[in-house]
């Protein structure tokens, strides 16, 4: 198990930036999203132990939270969102310091560093100061202090903030080599193309509440169901009702119809139907179920249903405290 967590809850005064979320995390390549505010970032810092649970509990990598947390830090490495560091640090000190921090011996921290610095393509900028790097040189840096010590989990806190679009490409490329050498990701973004590419699985949070965990594919539908696109010239309604009488599964969004079909269900067999009532058929295409389709839809449903059952858990929860 990658992380478990029981009902876990975190508030600060009166905001609820957790509630009461329970599930359990398969190791592999984790997409974490949600809109701001969802308590991404806080649940990452939960799972290291920096911040204290109000309720519940958690573990990680079979350690408890907070009762083992340095063993968790050992095992684990950490990019954050935002710059943590002394501008005067050169980035060698800097990513064999965060070494020492997480148990390493000084001589070994010092020659992981450099290892790791030329890893990200910062080797000749390993004795610049801190302070003189650009943005994508501070974000390579942060990925080197989290991956020194060698973790089994690594937890990307918005790794691509700030950089342009070659940055985003060379970083996710890094990202992906670091999954394809063993170590288990924790990817969080609000660039679901981003996590498309690295993940393979995600875990969707909206106002502290767990809305979705499982596979990309399950949630974008790529399953044994097509949907096809159809648009005609002039005559939708025509078609539609066609499509219907011919028990077609059929929904219209705005000017096109959305074909729901079957395994073994045969789109030609819909064009001829068109072409036997002499309809123009101006678009027929599939329709791809995107993730950012799907977590939008999931967050639509969680406003409508703010009763949901993962709520209904932290109430009751916290009605037995």
């Amino acid at each position: 198990m990658l992380f478990a967590l029981d009902n876990v809850q975190k508030r600060y005064g009166t905001l609820e930036a957790l509630k009461g979320i329970t599930v359990q995390v398969e190791p592999g390549s984790i997409g974490l999203l949600g809109p701001n505010g969802a308590g991404k970032s806080t649940l990452i810092q939960t799972l290291l132990g920096l911040i204290e649970l109000n309720g519940g509990s958690a573990t990680v990598l079979d350690h408890r939270v907070p009762d083992e947390k340095r063993a968790i830090q050992r095992l684990t490495g950490y990019m954050p969102e935002d710059d943590c560091y002394l501008p005067y640090m050169t980035a060698v000190e800097y990513v064999s310091f965060n070494g020492r921090l997480s148990g390493m011996p000084k001589s070994e921290a010092f020659r992981r560093a450099h290892q790791t610095l030329h890893y990200v393509g910062l080797g000749e900028a390993r004795y610049r100061e801190l302070e003189g790097f650009s943005t994508g040189m501070k974000q390579r840096v942060k990925l080197a202090q989290g991956l020194v010590h060698g973790p089994e989990l690594l937890f990307l806190d918005e790794p691509t903030s700030g950089l342009d679009p070659q940055g985003r490409d060379e970083m996710l490329e890094l990202i992906n080599d670091v999954r394809d050498r063993g170590v288990n990701i924790v990817l969080s973004s609000h660039l679901l193309h981003e996590v498309e590419q690295v993940c393979d699985e995600v875990l969707m949070l909206n106002e502290g509440k767990l809305v979705h965990y499982g596979p990309i594919e399950a949630l974008t539908g790529e399953d044994d169901t097509r949907v096809i696109e159809v648009k005609t010239r002039d005559n939708n309604e025509r078609l539609e009702q066609l499509l219907l009488e011919h028990d077609y599964a059929v929904e219209r969004e705005g000017l096109t119809l959305k074909v729901h079909l079957e395994a073994d269900e045969d789109e030609q067999s819909m064009l001829q139907l068109a072409v036997d009532h002499e309809i123009q058929i101006r678009h027929f295409m599939p329709s791809e179920l995107t993730l950012e389709a799907a977590f939008l839809g999931l967050l639509e449903d969680d406003d409508r249903a703010p009763t949901s059952s993962n709520a209904k858990e932290s109430s009751t929860a916290e009605a037995r405290a």
